[in-house]
């Protein structure tokens, strides 16, 4: 049952009193009567009046903020408690800053080096993920007045003692997070072997491994991937600076002054320095920045449970009990969408690519030219590139905005339509070019000699070949990642980053795949047994 603001009650009460006191009436409206319908209406006025701000909460659109959170603490991060969950100081900035909107924050998944082109297309409203203010970015977007400033901090082994600088990393192969500003500064010095991550809890990983001879990031995700790693250690000065701001559109002039009035309040009151205590990232850089030189009274509780949950050993038997309560739930949800994502594409590229393959053999010119075309194109270019064209630029081209979800069926249905043309096309043409000429001759049409006569006989000769593009569409499915959809990939990635278990989760993940696949691997033997051709054509010589 719908549950009404206080004041449509009251309304509906008041129109109710009215139509009771005027119901009975046959002679024209009297002095008094209009009197006190506008008696009535003053009071519900009034009533409305008193009940407005309440009223306007309620009816408010949600605020959708875009962030990765695969990208880790202490932006946002699953919890490692309850992985359904999200935490991170932007988190609890995000959810200050929507109340003092009085907006309900609505937290919208999307790949780091996505944000901003996601953003263009009105996914969200505002991205909040550690996106550093940069005179690029500001020709491309708003950004509202700084939420945190800080400075990029070099990160190696503990053996490492030839690197104590950034000049030290000449011949080195360093780490980094993509499209951000350290890669940049990487990029100016010479002799630098870089290697961007799209994540930042990979790159340290990396480095501990020895494959890395640093990593150079931000402060706050050098403090929590970095010092918290008793491997690690610091080196160097800090080097530059940067400010973190929200980015917004830049038609939402409105949002953004509402989005800085909010801002402004919540560090003039001290409620986002305890955000930034919580998590231990309050600094003297911070503090000269926001002029507050006050003694700290916030302990680090946030801080304290990630070191807490961080160092916690846990058995097989632990890791076992958890992948059954907390992860198998999400994988299994995830496991849901890889499967509903992959049927509805095959099923499209099926029925394209059939088309195609009749268009490319029998339509005229330049239908034929046109089908064979878009084949040669479509196979010839990654489904990656595609799909960011598809979600990207259709609507920067065309104003076409498709939903994640449409866009990724679209990208893999359009994408494998290509490949089982050219299946059906091998199919078509192994058919002996007699039956159609019999068919003819039979007095059928071209047409009803392809539906009746062709067609069936070359779909029971690609059903092996369609199923193995099928296997592999399940498998590519992983892609859409990068178009803000949660698959089961990409599910993997974000919880194997709680507890860097990458090891027994990818075993979970890939016996998962396995099971997708087997059941329609099973289902095409069964068919292709069924509708063989050798099998229909010796069963009237067995029964003679």
């Amino acid at each position: 049952m719908p549950i009404h603001s206080p004041a449509i009650y009251t309304q509906r009460a008041f129109e109710s009193h009215c139509h009771r006191s005027t119901h009975n009436m046959t002679l024209p409206i009297s002095f008094p009567t209009r009197l006190s319908k506008i008696f009535c209406a003053l009071i519900l006025a009034a009533t409305l009046g008193h009940l407005s701000p309440a009223f306007a909460q309620e009816s408010a659109p949600p605020l959708r903020w875009g962030a990765d959170s695969e990208g880790g603490a202490p932006f946002i991060f699953p919890d490692p408690r309850d992985p359904s969950k999200t935490l991170g100081f932007e988190v609890d900035l995000v959810a200050a800053l929507a109340a003092e909107l009085n907006r309900e924050p609505v937290f919208v998944q999307n790949q780091w080096d996505g944000l901003v082109p996601g953003l263009r297309i009105d996914n969200y409203d505002i991205v909040v993920n550690g996106l550093e203010i940069t005179p690029d970015r500001e020709q491309e977007i708003n950004f509202s007045i700084p939420y945190y400033v800080t400075f990029e901090q070099l990160t190696v082994r503990k053996d490492t003692y030839d690197i104590n600088s950034l000049e030290d990393c000449n011949g080195k192969v360093v780490g980094t997070l993509k499209a951000s500003l350290a890669e940049r500064i990487l990029q100016a010095q010479p002799n630098i072997e870089i290697r961007s991550y799209d994540g930042q809890i990979t790159a340290y990983e990396d480095l501990a491994l020895g494959r890395l001879d640093a990593v150079l990031m931000d402060h706050p995700i050098a403090l929590y991937y970095g010092a918290s790693n008793a491997n690690l250690k610091f080196v160097g000065d800090a080097i530059g600076e940067m400010k973190y701001g929200i980015g917004l559109r830049k038609e939402d002039a409105a949002l953004l002054q509402d989005i800085n009035r909010a801002l402004q309040r919540l560090i003039d009151d001290g409620r986002l320095r305890t955000i930034y205590e919580r998590w231990n990232m309050w600094t003297p850089r911070l503090a000269k920045f926001f002029n507050d030189d006050a003694p700290s009274n916030t302990p680090p509780e946030a801080w304290e449970a990630f070191l807490r949950e961080n160092r916690l050993e846990r058995t097989w038997q632990n890791k076992l009990q958890r992948y059954r309560d907390d992860y198998l739930p999400l994988l299994a949800k995830a496991a849901v969408t890889t499967i509903g994502l992959s049927i509805s594409s095959m099923i499209l590229a099926i029925l394209f690519g059939l088309i195609l393959a009749l268009t490319r053999l029998y339509a005229v010119q330049p239908f034929s030219f046109l089908a064979t075309f878009y084949i040669e194109a479509v196979r010839g270019t990654p489904l990656l590139v595609q799909l960011l064209f598809i979600y990207y630029a259709l609507p920067q081209l065309v104003g076409i905005k498709l939903s994640p979800v449409v866009a990724a069926v679209a990208g893999l249905a359009l994408n494998y339509a290509a490949y089982e043309a050219e299946n059906y096309r091998a199919g078509i043409l192994s058919i002996p070019r007699s039956q159609m000429e019999a068919a003819l001759a039979l007095g059928m049409t071209r047409w009803q000699a392809l539906r009746h006569v062709i067609i069936p006989q070359a779909l029971r000769l690609v059903i092996p070949p369609v199923t193995n593009d099928f296997i592999s569409l399940i498998k590519d499915s992983s892609i859409v990642s990068v178009i803000a959809m949660v698959e089961l990939t990409r599910e993997y990635q974000r919880l194997a980053g709680i507890d860097f278990d990458y090891l027994g989760l990818g075993v979970v993940v890939a016996v998962m795949y396995f099971l997708i696949g087997l059941p329609f691997v099973r289902l095409a033997g069964w068919a292709e047994k069924k509708f063989s051709l050798d099998k229909r054509a010796s069963a009237p010589s067995a029964a003679h």
